[in-house]
């Protein structure tokens, strides 16, 4: 994180700005990318003038908000074999587990697995392709996914610049001080919310739902509209 950091800080602010809204908007369309690291980084610039925090978190929530959303038709017009395809090209990040317990999640919390999904990295990745796959009713997976993407960009750019201000006042002749406060302070600021997350893709069964043989979810929850056999595209 502070190679990127370091990175960063060599471009002008206009073009971090939209590193950050690029990487974490391919980031929400299904591709696998450190978007998270990305805000981090930007959000701790911020702290030392290098750039404004409100363009950085506005840009964030944008590249949010709008990547889950062509996330979410794309995923809706491939189907799940879309997501199949996504599989097979980033095994480690998108395999048949990871998107069982995707699934699974959407199966038990509906859209309130998009919200917390934007703390947790399989869901930040997968909620918009898979909410548009499942059938999801658009106007809910938008109001969960701009609530998530305002208050992940916003909560984590301003904390961590409030911190590393903060740190940079008393710390200033022990910067590799301030910058470990802060980033443990970033950590410690999303505990309560990533461990709700985590229990929005927590892989124990949920009621009325059946998990196939291949690891998968056979069900999905009330709010998510059924897809008819052989009409998945």
């Amino acid at each position: 994180m502070v190679d990127v950091q370091h990175w960063l800080s060599a471009l002008p602010p206009g073009v971090v700005y939209l590193i950050v809204a690029g990487v974490i908007g391919v980031e929400s369309m299904g591709v696998p990318l450190p978007g998270e690291i990305v805000l981090v980084s930007s959000a701790l610039l911020a702290a030392t003038g290098v750039v404004e925090p409100e363009w950085v978190a506005s840009a964030a929530a944008f590249g949010a908000i709008v990547g889950d959303s062509v996330g979410y038709a794309v995923g809706r017009r491939g189907g799940r074999p879309l997501l199949a395809r996504l599989g097979r090209r980033f095994p480690k990040h998108l395999g048949p587990a990871q998107l069982a317990r995707a699934e699974q999640s959407f199966a038990r919390h509906g859209v309130w697995a998009v919200f917390f999904g934007r703390f947790v990295a399989l869901l930040r990745i997968l909620a918009g392709p898979l909410a548009g796959a499942l059938h999801v009713p658009y106007r809910r997976f938008l109001l969960a996914n701009a609530a998530g993407g305002l208050v992940w960009a916003f909560g984590t750019t301003y904390l961590l610049y409030s911190v590393g201000k903060a740190a940079e006042h008393w710390l200033k002749d022990i910067s590799w001080a301030g910058l470990v406060l802060a980033v443990l302070a970033g950590l410690g600021s999303t505990w309560w919310l990533r461990r709700r997350a985590h229990r929005v893709t927590s892989t124990d069964r949920a009621p009325g739902v059946e998990v196939a043989s291949d690891g998968q979810s056979a069900a999905v929850a009330s709010d998510v509209d059924p897809v008819p056999a052989g009409n998945e595209h």
